[in-house]
């Protein structure tokens, strides 16, 4: 009788907890499906681009330069990475001196003086004697049009077109450039931003988003590629303050010209790699061989 009652107990319990564990385990999941529905998304890792110079160690190991990279998509500033920059590009010497000699050198070597003064043989008339040779105790003179006359022709007076080219050496160029890097890092007049892609092709977006940030009056936006996209060309097409220009094209005039210079990240590797290239070359010196000044 007790192994009856015993059976007849297993019979209606082991259904019921059957039933009990499938609940269970469906509110578990339904659970567990809710709360990672629930959860936020997990936020992107920030862009930290640690560079490792292998291949041209710093000369000086404690002139470490950093950089906050920004954003472009939007006017308000939001701060997307840390780049690491080389000391000897962006902590160099502030050679003063040789930035003067670099913005003297490109304000010399494309200028053509027109200046231009006639010679006797040029100025209208004086081809008759103007009296005798003997006679009237007076000089002897052949035209009215030789210097001594007034009216007459100029002595080595400037004769155009005339150039005032010259090829500055090799290495005060090379320096020019990591001098006014570096100087306009240090007076936070560098920023550097992840790309050139804006939202859109109205110029009300750049000039915002110029004085959210605080850039200008003037900028320079510098790329790796010659070639920008569409909506950054249309937005700076109107303004006269915004320049865009690839890295190739990176001269000292243009970064001293301009009040704010803003790099990418590409433009920012391809200028270190350039030029610390140029910096560790042995050849240096005979590259800079056919433009001495004394050619000139």
């Amino acid at each position: 009788m007790f192994k009856n009652i015993l059976t007849r107990s297993r019979q209606l319990i082991n259904p019921v907890a059957r039933n009990l564990s499938l609940t269970t385990k469906q509110s578990n999941v339904a659970a567990e499906s809710e709360a990672a529905s629930t959860a936020p998304a997990p936020l992107a890792a920030p862009l930290i681009l640690v560079q490792n110079y292998t291949e041209y160690p710093p000369v000086n190991r404690n002139a470490n330069r950093q950089a906050w990279i920004e954003n472009t998509d939007t006017v308000a500033e939001r701060k997307v990475g840390l780049i690491e920059l080389h000391p000897d590009v962006f902590a160099a010497q502030p050679r003063v001196d040789i930035i003067q000699e670099n913005v003297e050198w490109q304000r010399k070597y494309r200028y053509v003086s027109m200046a231009h003064a006639k010679t006797r043989a040029e100025v209208r008339g004086g081809g008759r004697k103007p009296w005798p040779q003997k006679g009237q105790g007076r000089a002897r003179h052949g035209s009215i049009r030789s210097p001594l006359f007034k009216g007459g022709g100029v002595i080595h007076g400037p004769r155009s077109p005339t150039t005032h080219f010259y090829m500055l050496p090799f290495y005060k160029r090379v320096l020019g450039l990591t001098s006014t890097l570096s100087v306009k890092l240090a007076q936070d007049d560098l920023h550097i931003i992840e790309s050139t892609d804006i939202p859109t092709t109205e110029p009300q977006f750049i000039k915002d988003l110029i004085d959210e940030r605080q850039w200008g009056p003037s900028v320079l936006i510098v790329d790796k590629a010659d070639i920008f996209p569409e909506n950054i060309c249309y937005a700076t097409d109107e303004l006269g303050f915004v320049n865009l220009m690839p890295t190739f094209g990176l001269n000292v005039y243009s970064m001293l010209k301009h009040d704010t210079l803003v790099l990418t990240v590409d433009a920012v590797k391809h200028l270190e790699q350039r030029l610390l290239y140029q910096l560790h070359r042995n050849d240096a010196i005979s590259k800079g061989d056919k433009f001495k000044l004394d050619q000139v």
